[in-house]
């Protein structure tokens, strides 16, 4: 059929109409439904996610849904991610879990996989034993592993894992790396193994630890981080002791390579928001974390570096593939 005259004009109008409709369509307003994130850990990892999810709920007008996919030191979850659209829709509640779950061969890809979205909050590992042995400090715990002519036995949380490879870092630092055995939990958390004698020595996260040295059950003999925590304030850090160790984990967010750079500014500054807020802060104090946002360029410079160190570290203890 052939228009002519007005009849062509009423159908140029009708088609363009017809184009703006479909292209507005096409690109409507990130996001137009659920936000899924997948938590890769238990305990405080978990806990945090919950109250983050609800927060960016409320800045991004839709539901940022938790879905736990633990397994592999992290592996499941970020294998599960990795396959989803980059399109803001699959995100994952990262650590530094994701250089040794790639570096120990559990996951064929690296950080590079993933688009960091932001870093939301840090944790300084702890080193806890039972009160019973008396050790006040890490000297006390030296002098007594280098007397006993055995070894220490140390809980971690799974041979490569971030507990391991802080355990490690702390007691070659300390000089008795050759006089530590170390023991997974299985289904134990590290209070009750220490409890039970199951172990002698444990790290992890201080407010796993905190009730049970406000009871005096547990002795915490050092921090490894650069400052104190709050949660533990009498607690002196290793470099305090003359061991010098400096290193915490980070949690964060990030989306599959590819995401689009407008979409991971919405999840950013949603993430930005949750992290400002009161309730998150109430939420560091009493758990016992450090809120401490990072936007996704900086949070990527700090991905990077560690995952230098932990892949330098892993390939010393022989653990990397």
């Amino acid at each position: 059929m052939k228009f002519t005259g007005k009849a062509r004009v009423g159908m140029t109008a009708i088609l363009s109409a017809a184009c703006i409709a479909f292209g507005g369509a096409a690109q409507a307003e990130y996001p137009e439904k659920p936000v899924e994130m997948t938590v890769l850990f238990g305990g405080t990892a978990n806990t945090i996610a919950q109250l983050l999810s609800e927060l960016m709920s409320d800045a991004l007008g839709q539901p940022v849904v938790p879905v736990s996919r633990t397994g592999g030191g992290g592996a499941v979850g970020y294998s599960y991610v990795v396959a989803t659209a980059p399109d803001g829709y699959n995100i994952v509640w990262n650590s530094n879990s994701i250089s040794t779950t790639h570096h120990t061969g559990r996951v064929p890809f690296d950080h590079t996989a993933f688009k960091p979205i932001a870093r939301v909050s840090t944790e300084i590992p702890a080193l806890a034993v039972n009160s019973s042995t008396g050790w006040k400090n890490l000297g006390d715990l030296v002098e007594a592993t280098k007397a006993s002519g055995g070894k220490l036995k140390v809980g971690i949380s799974g041979k490569g894992s971030f507990t391991h490879l802080t355990s490690a870092a702390l007691f070659d630092a300390m000089g008795i790396g050759d006089k530590v055995a170390y023991i997974s939990y299985g289904k134990g958390k590290a209070p009750v193994e220490l409890l039970a004698g199951r172990i002698d020595a444990a790290i992890q996260w201080p407010g796993q630890f905190a009730s049970f040295v406000e009871a005096g059950d547990l002795n915490v003999l050092a921090v490894t981080g650069a400052e104190r925590v709050a949660i533990l304030p009498d607690v002196p850090t290793a470099r305090e002791q003359g061991v010098d160790v400096n290193i915490s984990m980070w949690r964060g967010l990030a989306a599959p390579a590819g995401t689009p750079d407008d979409v991971v500014a919405k999840l950013q500054a949603a993430a930005e928001a949750a992290v400002a807020s009161d309730q998150f802060k109430d939420a560091a104090s009493n758990i016992g974390f450090s809120p401490a946002y990072l936007t996704s360029a900086g949070f990527g410079e700090v991905i990077e570096t560690d995952d230098a160190f932990y892949g330098a570290l892993l390939q010393q203890l022989g653990m990397a593939k």
